[in-house]
């Protein structure tokens, strides 16, 4: 049976480390490159909220790839994020990580906006690149399944991190991620596929609040 990797454990894993040294410059990164991902951050900005359905393929040496389906809600500072009979609910003020298979509720305060340092949530999807955590190129222009498509490649500038580069592909035309693929130093791959996305979506004032009587059963634990 394949092992399901838990998406906090994916999520940790993907967290930049603090105690790294830099050795090379975000400064020297590719013009070209920087203006793609100022007009990509203009775009998703200019949203008020977004849902997307997401595909998370997750690739292990010498074991079985594994694909997850899953959502994402996100306004503001709110976000739903859904995959893999894991969920995580954020009202701006609180965070509640469900774990199905152990049938567990962690309850914690939501992160401040820099204390997100993992790549692939919903707080950071869209601007994991900003600030000086990367040095990045634009490497390919090509045409993919009938449309233009770009590549950057990031490289950490922490010789420490887990990873030993991102590649992102965009829609040139749209302007709109395709896929994040993070490279990691074991011979892991994630890939995290955007496959449809819905912006200015309306969302119910419940949506992104934690209703218990759905998770009857669940062992609730309190962390803050």
């Amino acid at each position: 049976m394949k092992k399901l990797i838990p998406l906090l454990s994916l999520c940790l894993l993907m967290t930049l480390s603090v105690f790294g040294q830099d050795f090379t410059n975000s400064a020297d990164s590719d013009p070209e490159a920087k203006a793609v991902l100022k007009s990509l951050k203009a775009k998703y900005d200019g949203y008020k909220s977004i849902e997307a359905q997401i595909t998370l393929t997750i690739e292990i040496p010498e074991q079985p790839k594994e694909v997850q389906k899953g959502m994402i809600g996100r306004a503001g500072d709110r976000y739903k994020f859904e995959i893999a009979n894991q969920a995580f609910i954020c009202d701006g003020t609180t965070l509640w990580i469900i774990l199905g298979n152990n049938k567990e509720v962690q309850i914690s305060e939501a992160p401040e906006e820099d204390e997100e340092t993992a790549i692939l949530t919903p707080q950071t999807l869209f601007s994991f690149y900003e600030g000086d955590d990367f040095i990045y190129y634009l490497t390919n222009e090509m045409m993919e399944k009938g449309r233009l498509v770009q590549q950057i490649e990031f490289k950490p500038t922490d010789e420490y991190a887990d990873y030993s580069k991102l590649r992102m592909t965009i829609d040139k035309r749209k302007q709109e991620i395709i896929r994040v693929k993070a490279f990691g130093k074991d011979g892991t791959r994630y890939t995290f596929s955007l496959e449809s996305l819905i912006p200015n979506k309306q969302f119910s004032s419940s949506y992104f609040s934690f209703k218990k009587e759905n998770y009857q059963g669940y062992n609730i634990v309190d962390l803050r």
